[in-house]
């Protein structure tokens, strides 16, 4: 009773299967076409002078520094005692602020807003302070 139908395929992980079994052979890898060294390899793109590459990093430090001193320097303006460190401030804020509105002209910074809000908070810090020695002058001239 022998049948030459054959059973159902032996996968690796089958149990019966012989694990000291020979492998069977390997398929034959079909006929290949001789290699030429770089083929299949696209050419590189010719390099031009100016050509895009890495963009250029944008420094808004100039005009976040205009910010900075010029809100600090128009709260001390607006405080009388600290009078002096708001129109030293303000002329940071000033310099800083007309450097950042020359960088964003250039293309080099995109913070112009924060550039010229830096450049009128230190402008008003400045004139704050003179407003106030203004009065008080007036006052001790009209006192004396």
């Amino acid at each position: 009773m022998s049948s030459n139908t054959p059973g159902p395929q032996q996968g690796p992980y089958d149990p019966q299967a012989n694990p000291y079994a020979a492998p069977p052979p390997p398929a034959q890898p079909p006929a290949q076409q001789p290699q030429y060294p770089g083929a299949g390899y696209p050419a590189a793109p010719p390099v031009y002078p100016g050509a895009a590459g890495m963009p250029m990093q944008l420094s808004n430090g100039m005009g976040t520094a205009a910010l900075v001193c010029g809100i600090v320097g128009l709260v001390c303006g607006i405080t009388y005692f600290l009078w002096v460190f708001a129109v030293i401030l303000g002329i940071l804020a000033i310099i800083f602020g007309a450097i950042g509105k020359g960088k964003v002209g250039r293309g080099e910074a995109n913070n112009g807003g924060s550039a010229t809000a830096g450049l009128v908070c230190g402008i008003i810090g400045m004139v704050l302070p003179a407003i106030y020695l203004a009065a008080l002058d007036a006052a001790v001239d009209s006192v004396f």
